[in-house]
């Protein structure tokens, strides 16, 4: 049997039925990949709660309590259909938060790690730069196989440069005002700073290694 569409005629096989392909999945925002709005307010509850609770309550029940929202929420999480790594991730932040106030008896170790997490991202992203080797650029050549002399691309290598920089800015910024309040003991000031130097700056440090990543690939990347 052939089928008429105007000048040309299409042969088809006899049976058999054509079924239109099915549509790509769309591809999942910046805030999406980063757990979306939920994904923020799961690392920012147990915070919440264990300063609140350490307010009304001797270090270690609120110790407890925070262990125990953690739990709750990865529960939540993984009946969402989240995966396993990704909704244990924050319950594993707590537990280790947790277990080193437990260690020093001091409410403000609870940030403890967070802050030295900081300031290893501050020397790692940094000192890619001073050696002219940005970060996000050899993580966008990694995900590509490892192939691309990205470095010897001016444009790249400055759009790694401005990426990894503003990175190296988050990451310090983080350090020098969380360390400045672990030393003057301001613990709920610990809590408002975690929350408000979080995912709001994440995200934006995203969007900036997001675009030097696509003007990599735009410029190295030849399509056949």
């Amino acid at each position: 049997m052939t089928f008429v569409d105007g000048d040309r005629t299409t042969p088809r096989e006899p049976g058999v039925i054509s079924t239109p392909e099915p549509a790509a999945a769309p591809k999942p925002t910046m805030l999406e990949s980063m757990g979306g709005p939920a994904g923020f307010v799961y690392s920012t509850v147990p915070v919440v709660v264990f300063v609140v609770a350490n307010s009304l309550q001797p270090t270690s029940v609120a110790i407890a309590v925070a262990m125990a929202t953690g739990v709750v929420l990865t529960v939540v999480r993984l009946f969402r259909g989240e995966r396993v790594a990704s909704a244990a991730g924050g319950l594993v932040g707590v537990a280790v938060a947790a277990g080193i106030v437990a260690l020093t008896g001091s409410a403000k170790d609870f940030f403890l790690l967070g802050i030295w997490a900081a300031f290893a991202g501050f020397i790692a992203t940094f000192g890619s730069l001073l050696i002219r080797r940005p970060l996000t650029g050899a993580a966008w050549n990694l995900l590509h196989g490892g192939q691309y002399a990205w470095r010897d691309d001016r444009a790249v290598l400055r759009a790694h440069d401005i990426a990894t920089l503003a990175a190296a800015i988050v990451f310090g910024a983080r350090f020098v005002v969380k360390q400045w309040l672990y030393v003057h003991d301001f613990t709920g000031w610990l809590a408002f700073t975690k929350i408000a130097m979080g995912t709001p700056l994440t995200i934006v440090a995203a969007l900036v290694a997001a675009w030097a990543f696509r003007r990599s690939s735009k410029r190295l990347i030849r399509e056949p």
